[in-house]
């Protein structure tokens, strides 16, 4: 990023692109502490496996930060900082935005952000309210 590139909008994916991982890690645990209540063997391994699906998804939460700047839309790694993908400004041909059913009931969606130039689209997933963030990116291009 250069010094007069100015960060407008950056986030992470929503919690909610992660519910699945909740769900497992929910039914793991749940088990583990009937395992538990009931005083049988095992239980360790599926209170285990729950923490560690909910570190997982701590994880891959952090993985990705999207962000748009002054002169451009990027993907970057949350660990290294390291750019993943980039496309300027002024070469957005287009901004579209998908939903399924599930998605859109914890109002989250993908934002899809297609070059002029052919190069493969950008796309930002777990994006909290989708619409509105595709008109704040429009409202930003040239």
């Amino acid at each position: 990023m250069s010094g007069t590139e100015k960060v407008t909008w950056q986030a992470y994916p929503s919690w909610n692109q992660f519910a699945w991982l909740f769900m497992v890690s929910l039914a793991a645990g749940s088990r583990g502490l009937r395992l538990l209540w009931q005083g049988m063997c095992g239980w360790e391994v599926w209170l285990g496996g729950a923490v560690a699906l909910l570190v997982c998804a701590t994880g891959l939460r952090r993985w990705a930060l999207d962000l748009l700047t002054s002169t451009r839309v990027a993907i970057r790694n949350g660990y290294t900082g390291r750019d993943i993908q980039t496309i300027a400004l002024d070469d957005i041909a287009d901004i579209t935005f998908s939903q399924g059913p599930i998605a859109q009931f914890f109002n989250i969606g993908t934002l899809t952000i297609h070059s002029s130039s052919g190069s493969r689209p950008l796309l930002l997933q777990g994006v909290n309210d989708p619409e509105i963030i595709k008109t704040q990116f429009e409202a930003r291009r040239p």
